[in-house]
């Protein structure tokens, strides 16, 4: 598919200079801010940035390795797609976009609520800091199993040299999203994802965890009860609920796994050690730990959620046993 590499090429062309600019006017603005209307939220450092950029190459070169055999696999399904193509161009773009954010939608949850997927998406959650560059910090493995979402799209006529570019169109908006420089933004905030949406999504607090899937639409959180307003009495806390201890690249890439390995060797049977595999993070056979559904009704029984405000984890306490964030 010449073409499409043609075309993704041109994207990047046109996005760099794009963001280039962005993060500029954003590291002016945080050095221009007084810190104190920043609250405790941390603006750019050099060491995450550096990291956010690296993990942003690794993930580029394992899609690079593996694209000839996704790209093939979308091909294999194309050929035995069960409907014929949209005829008309802007319905059939339309469309590929609705259903390809709907695709990510549902790979995102199932990357918070899966253990093993999270292993991988939990390096895009584990900064502390939360600026534009952390939308560069991607899942490093994540292109070795994205597409089997996209199977659907090339089942239904969706060319996949299509699904690739419009995955690339809509990663620049899931880009410039983290940012805190923007506020809320009106009508907007009930039809796509915002910046105040997203910072929600990067919170470990409590009632902020698992929250606001979407990549371009925040209609499908809405949909499906995964949506959480940001909260003016709640400002988000950005980082893991169990902050890392080595912030070195092999122990961002790989900390969770290593988590998951120390558990399989517990002396517990095989379909025990699945589940701490398959389950949402924070599982455990005896109860010891807590997923984000135990943290959040709990929350919901000591700080009943207010008409105004919603629950707050003020007097909640934040020791949690798990590592993991929304």
């Amino acid at each position: 598919m010449p073409g499409t590499y043609d075309f993704e090429d041109l994207i990047l062309k046109l996005s760099t200079p794009f963001y280039i600019c962005l993060i500029g006017l954003e590291i002016f603005l945080t050095h221009k801010t007084h810190r104190e209307d920043l609250a405790e939220r941390p603006a750019y450092s050099l060491k995450d940035t550096l990291m956010n950029a690296a993990l942003m190459l690794l993930n580029g070169g394992v899609d690079l390795l593996f694209r000839a055999a996704y790209v093939g696999v979308l091909i294999w399904f194309y050929n035995f797609s069960l409907v014929g193509p949209i005829t008309n161009p802007y319905l059939y773009w339309l469309a590929l976009f609705l259903a390809e954010d709907l695709a990510f939608y549902t790979l995102h949850y199932v990357d918070h609520h899966s253990r093993l997927f999270w292993a991988v998406h939990v390096t895009h959650h584990s900064s502390e800091h939360f600026n534009l560059t952390t939308g560069f910090r991607s899942s490093v493995f994540q292109p070795l199993y994205r597409f089997v979402y996209f199977i659907p799209l090339a089942l239904v006529g969706f060319n996949p040299a299509d699904i690739i570019v419009m995955y690339s169109i809509t990663q620049i908006y899931g880009i410039i999203v983290h940012t805190e420089y923007v506020g809320k933004l009106g009508w907007l905030e009930y039809i796509f994802v915002t910046p105040s949406h997203h910072r929600v999504h990067h919170a470990s607090n409590v009632q902020y965890l698992d929250k606001n899937m979407g990549m371009c639409l925040i209609v499908w959180d809405r949909l499906f009860g995964t949506f959480q307003e940001e909260l003016p009495a709640e400002p988000p806390r950005y980082g893991l609920t169990k902050p890392m201890g080595q912030q070195g690249l092999t122990d961002t890439v790989f900390h969770e796994w290593k988590a998951i390995g120390d558990d399989f060797k517990q002396p517990v049977d095989f379909k025990t050690k699945l589940k701490y595999l398959f389950k949402a993070p924070g599982w455990s056979p005896d109860g010891s730990r807590e997923t984000s559904k135990d943290l959040q009704r709990k929350l919901a029984v000591a700080s009943p959620p207010t008409a105004d405000h919603g629950p707050s984890t003020a007097d909640f306490g934040q020791a949690v046993d798990r590592e993991f964030t929304s």
